[in-house]
């Protein structure tokens, strides 16, 4: 933001009306309003736990981020990324309203969501791999912005989530489209084995069905000839909503759910240690003092050593079964298993953004 001009005894006869000025300068407060002191990922780092994947639709998860957030794709060939407006800022929304039109289309898809972390851990579509059973071997499709439930508000500022459609449960028919589904599994840095981590994500609250799985977090990789890695009993950990069930996918399993009432977002919190412990907690993402916690113990059995892969998902299993329906709006992962009090101080800052649909 330029300085501000000194006051001078110079006449200005072209000055707008008063109105108008206030009215810019209500405007500019709305975007410094926008921009954090401290991100998730900060309040993460202070609690000795590292984010090695921060990826958002909606605003920067580091308050030093100032980069993009995701990559629109149009059908042609055409792509942009949405940048924050302002370091520590949310999604410039008007950069991917001019490049998509005002008409929501299918043809207007995310092609990417950046990692705002240094390890660079970007989502892509989903690939699947040649070893996995059909469909789940083919390529994902990216969401688009066709429905309205896409759309949200945070500080007052419009923001798009990722709107996961979904597709009939399996099993059952074949589906009727290919699935939505993200991941990178070559991911760097993340955890693997019985390495500890902490996950956070950010949903739309409501009641969201489909097949398998709505999931963020860590799951199978790939090895170099592109063959999905063993799924074994634990070789997930993240976080799974849906149907307002929150728990964590641990692979061949979900495990410590809770079902809620329908919220407008809700957070979800899941972490793991050596020494057979994970937790899960979850809370609504408008209200102060909601966090609560769901299981807190050891792991179920044939689980005690968590096999971990360091891949990362988003809205698909970890062998990308891509039925589910859902909202997302932001995550990530860290090495490191913080504290209550960590996750406490990361729920508050999520309520203090306020989130609106």
């Amino acid at each position: 933001m330029p300085a501000p001009e000194q006051p001078d005894s110079t006449p200005r006869p072209h000055m707008p009306p008063r109105r108008n000025r206030l009215f810019f300068l209500a405007t500019v407060f709305s975007v410094v309003e926008t921009v954090a002191a401290q991100g998730p990922c900060d309040i993460y780092e202070k609690g000795g736990a590292p984010c090695v994947a921060a990826h958002s639709m909606v605003r920067a998860l580091f308050a030093g981020y100032g980069g993009p957030l995701y990559q629109l794709a149009k059908h042609d060939g055409s792509t942009a990324d949405v940048h924050t407006v302002a370091t520590g800022g949310v999604a410039d929304v008007a950069a991917h309203d001019a490049f998509c039109g005002a008409a929501a289309t299918s043809t207007c898809f995310v092609r990417r969501i950046y990692d705002q972390s240094p390890r660079q851990n970007h989502l892509g579509i989903e690939h699947g791999a040649p070893n996995l059973l059909p469909p789940r071997d083919v390529q994902d499709s990216g969401v688009n912005f066709t429905d309205p439930r896409s759309k949200a508000t945070i500080g007052g500022h419009p923001v798009y989530g990722a709107f996961f459609a979904g597709d009939v449960p399996f099993p059952g028919r074949a589906p009727r489209f290919q699935g939505q589904g993200y991941s990178n599994r070559t991911a760097q840095g993340t955890a693997r084995g019985d390495e500890p981590q902490s996950i956070y994500a950010l949903f739309g609250g409501g009641h969201y069905g489909g097949g398998c799985c709505f999931d963020y977090g860590n799951a199978e990789n790939v090895n170099a000839s592109g063959q999905a890695g063993p799924m074994y009993d634990g070789s997930m950990e993240a976080i799974y909503f849906q149907f307002g069930r929150v728990g964590a996918d641990l692979e061949n399993g979900i495990y410590a759910t809770r079902t809620f009432e329908p919220v407008d977002f809700r957070t979800a919190f899941v972490k793991g240690r050596p020494g057979n412990h994970y937790c899960v907690r979850s809370g609504d993402a408008q209200t102060s003092g909601s966090l609560t916690t769901i299981y807190a113990g050891q792991r179920p059995k044939g689980y005690e050593i968590s096999k971990k892969q360091g891949g990362i998902v988003l809205g698909i299993g970890g062998d990308n079964s891509p039925w589910a329906s859902g909202i997302w709006y932001e995550g990530l992962m860290t090495t490191g298993f913080v504290s209550d009090e960590t996750e406490a101080a990361v729920m508050a800052n999520v309520v203090a953004a306020d989130f609106k649909l």
